[in-house]
């Protein structure tokens, strides 16, 4: 593939990730579910991605390839891990550009008619206009990787200027902070920030970091590039999503929230920022706002297209799935065969999720379940592969801790992110890995051929996962309530250190891949631009 990723592309990329229809619509989803506490809702979900982004950063750089976060369990585990983590990746790659084409449609039925419902859901007429527009997203991706990158840093340039210049105008023109206090900071409490990290969009928003890391492999110099990109993009990301959330919150109009943040409503809605522009006076900025709404999902969409064929991609050079078929790459570079499948499959995602919510939702917990592995591997790959003899790039300091950290609280991301949500995912999974076995069992390698040292206890973990969260608190989780919210924290930390512990010694004894790639150093990766 064609190493044309330069650094300012690569932060480009996911801060076109992270800034897209999160936020948008997050803000108002947040604020109903937490009020003004949602403020520290963006806090906590920025923080625990800025753990997994200093992950990622020391793996990306040690280890840099297209489709990496496919590569990084099989070199620490082996492909019967890799593979089951390359369906959960793919999952909550695949659902984003539909997910952004909904919010799309969301804003533009503020001013076009029938696209959707009064609950927000797409009509039969929005979902013809949805996969348009993920036409679209393909044909774009396509091109080059230098051109997609070019029109997606020429895209975040305005993505970047339109919330601050938002922010600047709420806080300046119409900010009432009576509006943080009048109905208590935080009304729902604890469980209200927790279930609005998942839930609202939160994470969903911040998850963009993971462009850079799926483009490593064509980074032109990824030991520079790709902490500066990871890291970079994840607090610049926090930063505007928080000052976001204040200046929607102070926007309001006091009597809007007179019934409680659960029942806000205002006139332009569907489309909250815009609305909010208009009735403060500022319809300039409200054209601008819904010119935005096209712009900044769209271009989120785009760069999602591009790293979800990479994805597929990857599953096929590491001979995980699909072989040669998803190997397959245009003259262009591009693989075709992902960009096509990541269309096809799109489709299907907005029909069980025909609101942006509710596909936000999953693909929160979906993602954060792949990329919780990352501490899994790095951890794994230290004590299998010392740094003091394996030299990485970049060397995450209190990896370990930091990584342990991550892990955690990646866990109770998908506990926040409650029990029909993680049900519906399970179930995926699961179906997924009975047909992937029969395969293997039938016209494969074997059952016993297979790297089950490296792959079993992802079932415990799964398994308990699934049934801590079902059996959590009512107003959290929707679970049976059998578990309190703190003995369920209590239970679910304990329960991912053990799970940590167990996997980290279930890896690869001797990682001749991955110790061939530290001491190749593939030092032409390394060379200045």
């Amino acid at each position: 593939m064609k190493r044309d990723a330069g650094v300012i592309g690569l932060l480009f990329a996911s801060l076109g990730g992270i800034i897209g229809s999160g936020w948008l619509l997050g803000p108002l989803t947040a604020a109903k579910i937490a009020g003004p506490s949602a403020i520290i809702a963006w806090m906590i979900g920025g923080v625990a991605v800025l753990l997994l982004s200093f992950v990622y950063a020391e793996l990306a750089t040690a280890f840099p390839r297209a489709g990496a976060v496919i590569a990084f369990p099989k070199l620490s585990h082996g492909s019967l891990m890799a593979t089951i983590l390359s369906f959960v990746v793919f999952l909550g790659y695949a659902s984003v550009a539909p997910a952004e084409a909904s919010a799309v449609i969301t804003y533009a039925s503020n001013y076009i008619s029938g696209l959707v419902d009064k609950a927000g859901v797409l009509t039969t007429e929005g979902f013809i206009v949805s996969a348009a527009l993920l036409a679209i997203f393909a044909v774009v991706n396509m091109l080059a990787i230098k051109t997609v990158l070019a029109i997606n840093s020429a895209l975040t340039w305005w993505k970047l200027a339109i919330p601050v210049l938002t922010i600047l105008v709420f806080l300046l023109f119409g900010f009432h902070g009576s509006n943080f206090s009048a109905q208590g900071f935080a009304p729902a409490g604890a469980s209200g920030i927790f279930s609005a990290v998942a839930t609202s969009g939160i994470v969903f928003s911040y998850l963009g970091f993971r462009q850079a890391v799926e483009l490593a492999g064509e980074s032109n110099n990824p030991k520079r590039n790709l902490p500066i990109a990871i890291i970079g993009s994840v607090m610049i990301g926090l930063v505007i999503y928080v000052g976001l959330q204040v200046s929607f919150i102070g926007a309001l109009n006091p009597s809007d929230i007179a019934k409680g943040w659960g029942h806000v409503n205002f006139k332009g809605a569907f489309g909250p920022f815009a609305g909010l522009a208009s009735l403060i006076g500022m319809g300039w900025l409200a054209v601008l706002l819904y010119i935005d709404a096209f712009i900044s999902p769209s271009g989120t969409g785009i760069i999602y297209f591009t790293t979800t064929s990479r994805v597929l991609y990857a599953t096929g050079k590491e001979g995980l799935i699909g072989g040669d078929t998803f190997a397959k790459l245009s003259v262009a570079g591009v693989p075709i065969v992902g960009v096509a499948v990541t269309f096809l499959v799109g489709l299907l995602f907005l029909v069980p999720f025909p609101s942006w919510q509710g596909i936000v939702t999953f693909i929160s917990s979906a993602t954060v379940l792949s990329y919780g592995t990352g501490p899994v591997v790095m951890m794994t790959l230290r004590k299998t592969m010392p740094p003091s003899r394996y030299k990485r790039p970049y060397l995450l300091a209190g990896g370990n801790i930091i990584g342990s950290l991550a892990f955690i609280i990646s866990n109770f991301i998908i506990f926040w992110s409650g029990t029909a949500t993680d049900t519906f995912l399970f179930e995926l999974i699961l179906a997924f890995t009975v047909i992937y076995l029969v395969y293997e069992a039938t016209a494969g390698v074997g059952i016993a051929n297979l790297h089950w040292r490296g792959a079993w206890w992802l079932a415990p973990y799964f398994f308990g996962l699934w049934l801590i969260t079902a059996l959590g608190p009512k107003a959290l989780t929707g679970g049976s309530g059998v578990l309190g919210q703190v003995t369920a924290s209590i239970i679910l930390i304990v329960f991912s250190i053990v799970i940590l512990l167990i996997a980290t010694n279930s890896g690869i004894l001797d990682p001749e891949e991955a110790k061939a790639t530290i001491l190749a150093g593939e030092p032409e990766l390394y060379a200045a631009d």
